[in-house]
């Protein structure tokens, strides 16, 4: 049987090279967890591997490693290099598929159409493929191959000297100022309550998506689900903790 979008089962593969060249996007300035928060409003997040010249982008390490991603380290970035971190990919992608049945879908992080074979294929074998990667950076070919795709965002570029000068300053919007909705503070609050272990950030997340489809954190004033949970555990409804995986779970305050 089927199983529901937001029922998923997702194995998350980064081709980190290609998100971080030509793309705005710095080691240090790249940020995994908006397009987590996407993916976990489809299902659950059970594999997340990165690939990469580790020496070269160890700016993002400790990022990563805070999302729970396991660093495969490759060869230097030479185009040899390169080829070498794709097949990697590709080879345990494929591994995986074949392997654990219970994988549903493939998040493949990567604007490269040298995967487009591997998104056939494992829709070929029944797996879901979601792609992510910087739209302007991105092979229109790779995003046809794929069932959906997600964009990242690079960072706002600073305006060119002069250009203040061209145009008046438009009046500055005030912040939104975040509010946790009650959908969220009850839905912890009945999960907790019955809860005898710790509860998983995702978990909590898809029983909010399942109540209310259109959630979006966004739209109440937070970045991230994650800064959500931060404004409950100061209220003292939960308290968050961390694995040896870097993963997040809630507790009871």
């Amino acid at each position: 049987m089927a199983r529901e979008a937001r029922d998923l089962r997702i194995a998350l593969f980064i081709d980190f090279e290609n998100l971080v060249t030509r793309t705005g996007i710095t080691p240090e300035d790249f940020d995994l967890e908006p397009a987590l928060d996407k993916l976990l409003a489809r299902g659950k997040i059970v594999f997340r591997r990165a690939y990469a010249d580790w020496i070269r982008f160890s700016g993002a390490r400790a990022h990563l490693h805070d999302k729970g991603v396991e660093l495969v380290d490759v060869p230097p970035s030479t185009r040899a290099g390169k080829n070498a971190a794709d097949i990697r990919l590709v080879i345990d992608a494929l591994e995986l598929a074949y392997q654990r049945e219970h994988v549903d879908a493939f998040a493949v992080a990567s604007g490269d159409s040298d995967f487009c074979p591997l998104a056939y294929k494992l829709r070929e074998i029944g797996r879901s493929v979601i792609g992510l990667a910087v739209k302007e950076a991105t092979s229109p070919l790779f995003v046809k191959a794929c069932d959906e795709f997600i964009y990242f965002r690079p960072p706002a570029r600073p305006e060119k000297k002069g250009a203040a000068e061209k145009k008046p300053k438009a009046a500055a919007k005030p912040p939104a100022s975040p509010e946790v909705p009650p959908i969220a503070r009850e839905t912890v609050s009945e999960m907790l309550a019955d809860a005898t272990e710790p509860v998983g950030q995702s978990s909590v997340m898809n029983a909010i998506v399942r109540r209310e489809p259109d959630f979006d954190v966004k739209e109440h004033g937070f970045s991230t689900f994650s800064r959500l949970l931060e404004a409950l555990e100061k209220e003292g409804l939960l308290k968050r903790q961390q694995n040896e995986k870097g993963q997040w779970y809630l507790v009871p305050a």
